[in-house]
């Protein structure tokens, strides 16, 4: 569920762990959606992304409740600039434009830190290793940005289709006809309009 300012929420399945983190805020005018403030948002974010399974259990200072991810201070400010840099590449890519050189410098740097590490345990499940890092965070969600940006689906990372939403996503669908960000809420609102107009002109 993504959470709105306005107090709103909608569903919205932007289809990559990097895209996930783009509305906890933003460069520019994005920066009145921030929600990345302290080692606890960061870690909350991830608990809920689309990491498998959680983060399996731990705690400490930078730690959420159950959390084996431990975050500092420096590595949500790391996060923020990893995010505004992503939000540009993205833009860039759903516009047909060359990515800044600054902003793969910050991607590449990020990915280039070793990432969470994943085990197998004896009863057959997957869970997260302990000592987690914001830094194997951010690279492991670097490197998920790197091979959205190099895979087969490259091609479909759009905008949404609605004025005034910038929400991104990549269209994984099988017939790649993806337009909203959400049919929940940009999709019905576009239905809304056509029909009312429709309905206008129909009285014309």
């Amino acid at each position: 569920m993504l959470r709105h300012p306005d107090g709103s929420s909608f569903r919205f399945d932007p289809g990559a762990l990097c895209l996930e983190l783009l509305p906890t805020g933003g460069p520019g005018p994005l920066a009145y959606l921030e929600a990345l403030y302290e080692p606890a948002d960061l870690v909350r974010w991830a608990e809920e992304s689309r990491l498998p399974d959680g983060l399996g259990p731990g705690g400490g200072p930078g730690s959420g409740p159950g959390s084996a991810l431990v975050v500092s201070a420096g590595e949500v400010a790391d996060a923020r600039v990893l995010r505004d840099a992503l939000w540009r590449l993205v833009e860039g890519r759903a516009e047909g434009a060359p990515p800044g050189p600054d902003d793969l410098v910050t991607l590449n740097d990020a990915a280039a830190h070793p990432p969470l590490v994943a085990r197998l345990t004896a009863g057959g499940d997957r869970e997260w290793a302990p000592g987690g890092t914001g830094a194997g965070l951010l690279s492991t969600v670097a490197r998920d940005a790197v091979e959205l940006f190099t895979g087969a689906f490259a091609h479909r990372i759009r905008a949404c289709g609605a004025d005034g939403c910038r929400l991104l996503f990549v269209d994984t669908s099988r017939p790649g006809r993806r337009r909203w960000c959400s049919m929940e809420r940009c999709g019905n609102r576009h239905k809304v309009r056509a029909h009312r107009a429709r309905l206008t002109a129909a009285d014309e």
